[in-house]
C-alpha cells in the first residue's frame, strides 16, 4: 500500500463509490441519497479552492483502499486554523491499517499547512472510527444527542480533536 495525492480524473469515482457504500449501509455519513457522478466535480473543486488535499491508499495495482480530506470547519475568518476531516475506507479493507495510515498523513499535511485543529464528527456508536481517533491523540470534545435520525433510530454525533502545535505565530485577519 501507498499514499498518493488524489486527482479528479483517476479518483473521482472510486472515491464516489467508497462514499456512496457508506450512505446506503453505515453512519459514518448522515445523507440518506447516493450523490450522483456530476457531485465529484464540484466537491474536487472545493478542495482545489481550499488547498485542501485528497490523500488515497492505493494498492499495488492503483486500486483505491480508501481516502481522507479535510476542509472548512466553519465559515467564519476565525477558524481559519481548523477544520473538520473525513477518512474513508473501502469495506473490503477495514481493519487493515489503511485508516491510521491515511489519517497519520492527513495530521502531517495538516501540520505543513500550518492549522492548528482538527475536527471528527463521528457518528457515537461508530466503536471502529472512535478507536481510531483515540488511537491518533484525538479526544472526546463532547457529544449532540439525536443529532441525526437514519435507519429507524437517532443518532448521536460525537466531536473528536486534535490540537497541534501549529502555527507558531497565529494571527488575526
Amino acid at each position: 500500500m501507498k499514499l498518493i495525492d488524489c486527482d479528479e480524473t483517476r479518483h473521482a469515482s472510486p472515491i464516489l463509490d467508497i462514499l456512496n457504500d457508506a450512505i446506503l449501509h453505515t453512519t459514518a455519513l448522515y445523507d440518506y441519497v447516493p450523490r450522483p457522478r456530476e457531485s465529484m466535480a464540484a466537491w474536487f473543486a472545493a478542495k482545489r479552492a481550499g488547498a485542501f488535499p485528497v490523500l488515497g491508499a492505493v494498492d499495488d495495482a492503483g486500486q483505491l483502499l480508501g481516502f481522507a480530506t479535510y476542509g472548512t470547519f466553519r465559515q467564519y475568518a476565525a477558524f481559519k486554523y481548523a477544520v473538520e476531516h473525513s477518512v474513508y475506507v473501502h469495506p473490503s479493507h477495514q481493519g487493515r491499517g489503511v485508516g491510521r495510515r491515511l489519517m497519520a498523513a492527513l495530521i502531517e499535511r495538516a501540520r505543513a499547512q500550518n492549522l492548528h485543529l482538527l475536527v471528527g464528527a463521528l457518528d457515537a456508536a461508530n466503536v471502529a472510527s472512535i478507536a481510531l481517533h483515540r488511537a491518533m491523540g484525538f479526544r472526546h470534545a463532547g457529544t449532540i444527542e439525536q443529532a441525526g435520525y437514519k435507519f429507524g433510530r437517532w443518532l448521536d454525533l460525537a466531536f473528536y480533536e486534535l490540537r497541534l502545535e501549529t502555527p507558531r505565530h497565529p494571527v488575526d485577519g
